[in-house]
């Protein structure tokens, strides 16, 4: 499977609730994850969600690294979070840039929570409990949206806050 896998805007499986899992050593739930590192990698996304995939299930990856998309992302390891699960830490909002390697071409602004806590469990069934903010809880909280049959777009608050790939590169230069 390579990045042209990538279920397109207007795939079904892209509006679906996704299936919780239950055995995360499962070898198959394994594979996926492995093929989902690999799509990142070859993509340069910085998260994707396994419903981008075509597979309905409860897992993403959460990969913050500096870009030509986002040349201020923070560093952060490729992260396998199966079930995840957040409450914000604050109603605190920002709008910032998105945009997703299912809706190729274009950017918008996006209002997400600033402070989130995050629990998941990992490849090995582990349980974890983090604390995001910024950048790296923008690209958790995009993600998470896939597992419930939801994209970026669908949390833009006016249609003027989207914007072609190439006037948004346009506008980060300008920021440098």
């Amino acid at each position: 499977m390579t990045k042209s896998n990538i279920a397109q805007l207007g795939e079904p499986v892209l509006r679906e609730i996704a299936q919780p899992i239950y055995d995360v050593i499962c070898p198959d739930i394994q594979r996926l994850a492995q093929t989902m590192l690999l799509i990142l990698e070859e993509s340069a996304g910085v998260g994707l969600a396994a419903p981008q995939i075509f597979e309905s299930k409860r897992i993403i990856i959460v990969a913050s690294k500096p870009t030509k998309r986002y040349p201020y992302a923070p560093e952060m390891s490729a992260t396998v979070m199966i079930n995840p699960e957040f409450i914000q830490l604050s109603n605190e909002v920002q709008k910032d840039w998105e945009g997703c390697l299912s809706i190729p071409g274009i950017r918008a602004l996006v209002p997400r929570y600033k402070f989130i806590r995050v629990t998941y469990t990992d490849l090995i069934g582990q349980r974890f409990k983090v604390d995001f903010k910024g950048f790296v809880a923008r690209v958790f909280q995009h993600e998470f949206d896939h597992l419930n049959g939801l994209v970026y777009l669908d949390r833009v608050e006016s249609n003027q806050d989207i914007v072609s790939e190439q006037l948004y590169l346009k506008l980060i230069a300008d920021i440098k």
